[in-house]
């Protein structure tokens, strides 16, 4: 297997290039100058097959056919990469080792995914897209061939190799239990909606469509016109199908970059501009299906060798936020997780544990308060009870904070921890209030005074970023106000003299039964 992103220099290209941009995705290499040159690696995923050159070629064809639905002016035609006694060749045809797509290069300043990260995309944007999509999918084939495409078993076939292909990743990129969440909502809605899939292959909405419709296949050209790119040209399943699977897919990418607002407009424009009105009822269900798919893709990714390693954990990053957000278009509500009870008795080693655990994340007061402070979190600040940054009106504004900082997280499907003492009654009762439509699950954290008086003394020979001490810890008890306001079934009170598995299992068998 060539590694074509070493393989290939500005001497390797017939303009030779001043400058030469490299990208890779799980299946390409991308080579950017002048022009675009696209080489398919090659990898088997089972749903996709490169793994010969006849293979690699065949799907080149493939790819400047189907796009030229969409973009006839950018895609320019297939070229081979040659070995020469000067190196590789691409543009060279006297002894072809592997194909490539040849693309004109579109502006980088119009790409969608660019645009997104500049808080620029308006209205206009979106307007363009839904006028280019209504007349396409107006266009595409139908009918005959294409038609199974959006039947029941083809639609379960689809989610099941998902599931099938992800489970590995079980406990890297998603939780078990939102794993089985996703698995048993997808399943029921397509038994329980069997009527509905049928309608659609009926009324004409099963289309030979693009597959691959987000952020990152679309271009702009000064808002005059709108290119619609790197359609799935692999696979004629991903490609064909209900023709909401497509407009879910951008709908859902909006939703992962928080444009939640022109998200809404998008589907309502889509629906008005093209009379789908039954598309309302199946845009959650392919809005999880795509944000699965994307998990799963950034899962591929994260095993591929040739990346480095920071790359790859940042696929695998990427991966658990597009599986929040196929929870949250299943309706598995995020929990919320708050450790508390006195200084010493254990609470941020269970939060940490809880957190790989659970791939939840970890919102601590320590690091609040000091970020807050301008400190940073390794730094001491051994202050009396309630003075310094620990006053009343600085731990006010650290709690404040937390919330905040975990409102964001589970707005986008997270599970999070929040990690404080939560003394006050008063504090407790902001979280209930700011989370009312979330799952609190509070995890009282408990020990005896011989205990803790322990913990303190070897946490002074640790390098620990907490600047509790024994004397804090008796203040606290004087201070505390009992959590009765908490109902017993959200409250789990646990001993941390009990091994650390068993105090987690005990959490989690009551958080998600």
């Amino acid at each position: 297997m060539i590694n074509w992103a070493h393989a290939l220099n500005i001497n390797s290209f017939p303009d030779k290039p001043e400058k030469l941009k490299v990208e890779q995705t799980h299946i390409s290499y991308v080579f950017i100058d002048r022009f675009v040159y696209k080489i398919k690696k090659p990898v088997n995923f089972g749903f996709l097959d490169y793994t010969t050159l006849e293979k690699r070629k065949f799907f080149c064809e493939k790819e400047i056919e189907l796009n030229s639905r969409l973009c006839p002016d950018i895609y320019l035609g297939v070229v081979p990469i040659s070995e020469t006694k000067y190196g590789y060749k691409v543009e060279n045809s006297e002894n072809p080792v592997e194909y490539a797509v040849k693309m004109k290069r579109l502006p980088e300043e119009g790409m969608m995914q660019n645009i997104l990260n500049q808080d620029a995309l308006t209205k206009k944007h979106i307007d363009l897209i839904v006028d280019i999509l209504v007349s396409f999918y107006k266009s595409v084939k139908t009918g005959t061939g294409v038609n199974e495409y959006g039947s029941i078993d083809t639609v379960s076939f689809n989610t099941e190799e998902n599931f099938a292909q992800t489970e590995k990743f079980v406990g890297k990129a998603l939780n078990k239990w939102r794993y089985n969440a996703i698995i048993n909502w997808t399943r029921t809605f397509i038994k329980k909606n069997a009527s509905i899939f049928h309608s659609r292959i009926k009324e004409g909405y099963i289309r030979e469509g693009h597959g691959d419709l987000y952020s990152a296949n679309i271009c702009f050209d000064n808002l005059k016109k709108v290119y619609i790119f790197d359609c799935v040209e692999f696979n004629e399943r991903f490609r064909c199908g209900d023709v909401a699977g497509d407009i879910a897919f951008l709908s859902m990418d909006l939703d992962f970059h928080s444009y939640w607002k022109l998200s809404k407009y998008f589907i309502e424009s889509y629906i008005e501009r093209s009379g789908d009105r039954g598309l309302i009822k199946v845009l959650d269900f392919y809005k999880c299906y795509r944000a699965y798919v994307r998990g799963k893709i950034a899962c591929f990714t994260s095993e591929d060798s040739s990346l480095t390693d920071e790359t790859r954990q940042k696929e695998l990053e990427q991966a658990q936020r597009y599986f929040d957000l196929a929870c949250i278009y299943s309706g598995f509500k995020p929990r919320i997780f708050v450790v508390f009870g006195f200084s010493g008795t254990g609470k941020s080693t269970i939060a940490r544990e809880l957190k790989d655990h659970t791939l939840s994340n970890l919102i601590a007061s320590d690091i609040v308060r000091k970020n807050l402070a301008g400190l940073p979190p390794e730094e001491h600040k051994y202050e009396p009870f309630e003075r310094g940054i620990y006053t009343q009106d600085f731990t006010d504004k650290t709690y404040k904070k937390m919330i905040d900082l975990a409102k964001e997280e589970s707005k986008k499907g997270r599970d999070v921890i929040l990690d404080a003492t939560f003394l006050k009654k008063h504090h407790r009762e902001l979280v209930m209030t700011e989370f009312c439509l979330a799952d609190i699950y509070w995890i009282w954290c408990t020990a005896e005074d011989n205990v803790i008086k322990e913990r303190f003394k070897k946490r002074a020979l640790d390098q620990d970023i907490s600047d509790a001490r024994w004397e804090i810890y008796l203040a606290q008890k004087k201070r505390f106000e009992e959590p009765i306001e908490i109902s017993s079934e959200k409250l789990i009170k646990i001993d941390t003299t009990h091994k650390i598995e068993t105090l987690i299992e005990t959490i989690t068998t009551r958080v998600y039964k």
